[in-house]
Formats: structure tokens, sequence, C-alpha cells
């Protein structure tokens, strides 16, 4: 079968479509024949060599995300021919998704939604895990008021999408002024370009998908969640009784499942920048690089 390897870290010429052995599943896994998946930053840090230890031994192949068919099953609720998508751990588990088959965990797995192709389902788990989990860890409830910043990112699009879905009050801080329309589309009602536009402790939770650290205008009392592990810890606010946490995503069927009702609902929608082939894997990444992204790259297989 097809996958996409790495022997040595550098820029997309690194990036080798091999031909590997099919995996072999064991006890609590599921086959899956590969439809399309996606890039995300990880992915791009880990060709280059910037995760540093966390790295999988090399060769690896890469990749988190994954929509496909099953062909092989012992689990009642994702039989053979079963839609499903789901997500990877790469880092902690080296087991990379760019490949024409994956062995996965059933519980790392989830139906794919319905109301959208396998393509749109493969962009969906990680940015959608780590908005749902850090949601869930904010406990964003109907009535409150969140602060999004990175609105228009894969994972702050989202995030706005399944506030809005609890009955939250959504704002936005976004990094130029194309982007604020996007954010109003994905349901924000306030947007800004600055941080010193925004109320000071005026928010009930603040997340932050890019290292804003926008720590003022979070409410005393109120909860603060980053995801940008590269940008270290938020600050401590426990003088003004803040929890806060930056938040690593982990693999997660119910979420993706939960993921997969918002969807199909109509709470949710996917955004598609670019479709690239297996074979095309570098110049989606040059793609990627550049940057002032819409919605996610897909690799389709």
């Amino acid at each position: 079968m097809r996958a996409v390897r790495i022997t040595r870290f550098g820029g997309p010429d690194v990036l080798t479509v091999a031909e590997t052995p099919p995996p072999r599943t064991s006890d609590g896994e599921v086959l899956v024949r590969v439809v399309a998946s996606a890039l995300n930053p990880v992915d791009d840090k880990t060709r280059e060599g910037a995760i540093g230890e966390g790295t999988p031994p090399l060769p690896t192949t890469l990749g988190w995300e994954l929509a496909g068919i099953v062909v092989d099953s012992r689990d009642d609720a994702l039989p053979v021919g079963e839609r499903v998508f789901g997500m990877s751990h790469q880092l902690g588990t080296g087991r990379g998704t760019w490949a024409d088959l994956v062995a996965m965990p059933a519980g790392s797995l989830a139906v794919a939604p319905s109301a959208v192709s396998l393509v749109e389902a493969a962009t969906l788990p990680l940015p959608g895990l780590t908005a749902l989990q850090t949601l869930d860890w904010l406990d964003v409830r109907a009535g409150e008021r969140l602060l999004v910043a990175g609105a228009a990112g894969a994972v702050g699009g989202l995030a706005v999408q399944l506030a809005r879905a609890r009955g939250a009050r959504v704002d936005a801080l976004v990094s130029r002024p194309a982007q604020v329309e996007v954010a109003t589309e994905l349901g924000a009602e306030r947007v800004t370009t600055d941080p010193a536009d925004l109320p000071a402790g005026a928010y009930d939770a603040v997340f932050d998908t890019f290292g804003a650290f926008a720590v003022e205008a979070v409410a005393d009392g109120g909860r603060y969640a980053s995801v940008a592990t590269q940008a270290g810890p938020v600050p401590d606010l426990s003088r003004r009784s803040v929890r806060t946490t930056v938040n690593q995503v982990r693999e997660d069927g119910p979420g993706l499942a939960e993921l997969a009702k918002a969807v199909d609902a109509g709470q949710v929608r996917t955004r598609v920048e670019a479709q690239y082939g297996l074979q095309d894997v570098g110049a989606a990444h040059e793609h990627f690089r550049r940057g002032r992204l819409s919605g996610k790259i897909a690799l389709v297989l």
C-alpha cells in the first residue's frame, strides 16, 4: 500500500510516497481504507523537525486525520462498509493516517457525518476535537459570553460554531481585517483585530488558539484556555480566581460522534481551501506554508 513517509527532516521535498506493508489489526482495532485526510500545523512542524524529542522515530508516516470505509472489523458499531472518520495522535502513537489503509482503535473512530462528503469529514477530527474538548473544559453554557482568539482559523472557526450551538454569545479576535467577515459569517457577534478594543473583564471564558493572551478580557472568576502550546503557559491569573489551562487534544470517539451530530444538524459547516491527490503531497505542503488559508487543505487518496 502507499504511505507518505519521511526518513529525514526538512522541506516538502523530504515527503515520499512509499510502498509499505499493510497494517495488521490487533484486538479492538478497525481497518479503514482511507478516502481522505488533511494537513494540520503539527504535520508541517513534524516534517521540519520542529517538534524535537516528541517526534516518533524515523522513518515515520505522517498525518493525524482520516475519513474512509471500514474494510475489516469485529466491532458491531463499526461494521464493514461503514463510513467513518477519526483522529490518530501521530506524535504519541507513531500511527500516521496518510496511507491507503490504517488500523485504528475502535474508540478513536465514529460514524462519519452523512451531510458532507468524506473529503470534508476528513478535515474535521483534529481541529474539531480540539475545539470540542477545550469548550468542555471551559464549561461554556447557554447565555455566557465567550471570546475566541483566532476565530477564523480551523480550530477557532469550529469553536465559534460549537459554542453558538450551545447557546453562548461569542465574540472574536482575528489577526487581519479580511478575517472579520469570516468570523461574522461563522456566528461571532463582535469581531475585532485589535486586542485593545476588547472590553475588560467582559467574558465568562476565553478560548485562545494562537497565544493572544488576552487575559484582561476574562472576567474575575472566569476560565481561560489556550491551545497554543508553542506560546507557553497562560499567565497566572489565580489572584483573580481565573482558572487557566493549556489544552492538548486527545483521541476521542464519542467526541467525534458529537461533532458528526452537529454537522448533520447544520450547526457546524466544513471549510475546504483546496484538495490534492496523495502524489501531490509536496504541493499541498507548499500551499499550506503560504498561509492565509480560508479552510483546510485535504489530501485525497
